[in-house]
């Protein structure tokens, strides 16, 4: 028979100390009463009988007791028995377009009401975003027709295939159905047909069911934002969809000011309309299309200009002019403070970033740093011979997302890889920087790794201490002869620094305050953000929605900006058609799938049932 957890079996030691409490419990005292003489001799010749079973047994409840502790042992091992099931058809996963374009009209709520249609008794519910967002997994009809009730679209662009993908996980042992609802109109990724074929492949029912009509649009499909001396310019391209010329009001608000200004734009029937907006004040401000039409998620272009911090960062460095500080100091809205030590008061400072390269912090300014962190402050640590575990002090390794060790050298170069992929490895190549010495160090069990060597030492690694937050750089910027790599000679250093600080809650690049759906980043630590719908506690941000987040003290503009997401015009049919030709790949999956049939609960109701037999032998006895 074979078990999940074999392990547990060594529970069955247990019978050993039962067995021994049995034979050394003390003998009762026997006293020989003339009168009955004669019938002990009679029982004395049965004992010799049944000797050789008494001398273990003395009391029924052994066996009873036995029983429970082996069944017990077993159960906690999990036994099973595999057996071949059919394929079921019982489970249904509904994949819903939750793209941008399905906000037109009523294309959404046809998905819904078509996707009602096909609940059956077990279900799971998939939202086609960006990236697959699975909300809801093997549930009844009932749990599926709640949540049906609550979805709404969002305001990205649909990866179809990866939605296929993620449904056929989720059927991988019993099989089942998947229904694709969409309008077909753009994706991500791989033709949702070639997916739709490999899940056939595989014994799956896959169909696809299409939603909406043409319809008539008028929307932003791009923006983009520039610095230019001091100020900033926002370029914004209008397109109209229509087959006529459209005269189209635009409303610009500042938000924070109340400052409004109202511009016409006269486009070309099928064409594209530039608008450039100058000397942006600071805040959120939007640019509203203010005619209606069938697609509002476009008509709406947001934009966050972030406020000139009045809080300072600090640079605690032995060596001047380092390429991190350069970097650092070319943010306009940071104010770069260089020291030679930690004061004893970091209250005004927004980030502290320590540099040093070969002096060690002293106990003090440890003590300074850590009251800062545990209030909320956020602290950078350049990897160098002065954090070496022989170097740094127990209580400043403490304070580190990993643990310290030596400096090692490379002769051959260290590889890195993103880990996970964030705001902060968007457009820098890690795989171009040649790391010839860098300090060993081991990620702590609440730290999180971003970009770590072949070997898995990492190298961008952040953790909380108390409110605060830690991040490890171990990518030194030392230069010359003592260099230890050659990330600071490429160009996408100072955009590290930009998005660094952006990142931990400085100003950072206004590129960081304006985002495209369909970004996701990761927090320092899990926090309430709130969304254009509602506030959320994460550790991870999708921006799937069209509008304003408020995450960690910034307010991020997010836009859609997608021409082929904002053509309501573009119909589906021809996916529709090429998924129902014949000329998929033949069946690779066998028509049953191997099941686990698990005894444990047997085994359970058997405890039960003894348990209550040895009570009731117990209660016979007049022992209870």
């Amino acid at each position: 028979m074979p078990f999940d957890n074999p392990l547990a079996l060594a529970g069955l030691v247990s019978v050993i100390p039962l067995i021994l409490l049995y034979l050394l419990r003390p003998k009762p005292l026997q006293v020989q009463v003339p009168s009955l003489m004669f019938l002990m001799d009679i029982k004395e010749e049965k004992k010799r009988f049944y000797t050789s079973i008494t001398k273990l047994i003395k009391d029924p409840l052994f066996l009873i007791q036995l029983l429970v502790l082996i069944l017990l042992a077993m159960a906690a091992a999990s036994p099973f028995l595999e057996t071949q099931e059919a394929l079921s058809g019982e489970h249904t996963v509904l994949i819903i377009d939750a793209s941008a374009s399905m906000q037109t009209d009523n294309r959404f709520s046809d998905a819904i009401a078509k996707a009602e249609d096909y609940v059956s008794k077990k279900n799971s519910i998939i939202l086609a975003e960006s990236t697959p967002v699975t909300v809801l997994e093997g549930e009844s009809s009932q749990a599926t027709y709640d949540t049906l009730d609550i979805l709404e679209a969002k305001a990205t662009v649909a990866d179809l295939s990866s939605a296929i993908s993620a449904g056929m996980r989720l059927l991988s042992d019993e099989g089942g159905n998947i229904v694709v609802i969409s309008d077909f109109t753009n994706w991500n990724g791989d033709d949702p047909v070639n997916a739709m074929k490999l899940a056939e492949s595989y014994g799956l029912t896959v169909q696809f069911i299409i939603v909406g009509n043409d319809a008539d649009n008028v929307g932003f499909i791009q923006g983009s934002i520039e610095a230019v001396d001091g100020s900033y310019t926002y370029t914004g391209v209008v397109k109209n969809y229509q087959n006529s010329r459209q005269v189209v009001d635009v409303e610009i608000e500042n938000l924070d000011s109340g400052k409004t200004n109202t511009v016409s734009l006269n486009i070309p029937a099928r064409s594209t309309k530039q608008l450039m907006l100058t000397n942006l004040g600071t805040g959120i401000t939007e640019v509203r299309l203010t005619d209606d039409d069938s697609l509002m998620v476009d008509n709406i272009a947001y934009i966050s200009i972030p406020k000139v911090s009045d809080r300072q960062l600090l640079y605690v460095t032995d060596v001047e002019n380092l390429p991190s500080q350069v970097a650092l100091s070319l943010i306009p809205t940071i104010n770069l403070k260089q020291l030679d030590g930690i004061p004893d008061d970091l209250s005004k400072y927004s980030i502290v970033v320590i540099a040093n390269k070969e002096r060690a912090l002293a106990s003090n300014e440890i003590s300074s740093l850590n009251s800062y962190l545990n209030n909320g402050g956020r602290a950078v640590f350049i990897a160098s011979e002065a954090l070496s575990a022989e170097n740094a002090k127990t209580e400043l390794q403490e304070l580190l997302p990993v643990i310290p060790e030596s400096v090692e050298d490379a002769d051959n170069g260290v590889t890195l890889e993103v880990v996970q992929e964030t705001r902060l490895s968007e457009d820098i190549k890690y795989e171009e920087v040649a790391m010839y010495k860098f300090l060993n160090v081991t990620g702590r069990i609440d730290s999180t790794t971003l970009v770590a060597t072949e070997e898995k030492v990492p190298v961008l690694a952040y953790h909380s201490v108390g409110d605060g937050t830690v991040v490890y750089f171990g990518i030194n910027d030392v230069t010359s002869e003592n260099a230890w790599n050659n990330f600071h000679n490429l160009p996408e250093y100072p955009v590290f620094w930009f998005k660094l600080a952006g990142w931990l809650g400085g100003t950072g690049s206004v590129q960081d305050y304006n985002l495209k759906t369909g970004t996701i980043s990761a927090l320092a630590k899990e926090q309430d953000i709130k969304t254009p719908s509602g506030t959320e506690t994460v550790t991870r941000v999708l921006y799937d929605q069209s509008g304003v987040y408020q995450v960690a003290g910034k307010e991020i503009a997010v836009n859609i900006y997608n021409d082929r997401e904002s053509d309501t015009t573009l119909e589906g049919n021809d996916v529709i058609e090429r998924s129902q030709t014949n000329n998929g790949p033949e069946i690779v999956r066998a028509s049953s799938y191997t099941a686990k049939n698990y005894l444990d609960i047997y085994m359970i109701i058997i405890v039960f049932i003894l348990v209550i037999l040895e009570l009731l032998i117990i209660r016979k006895r007049g022992e209870l």
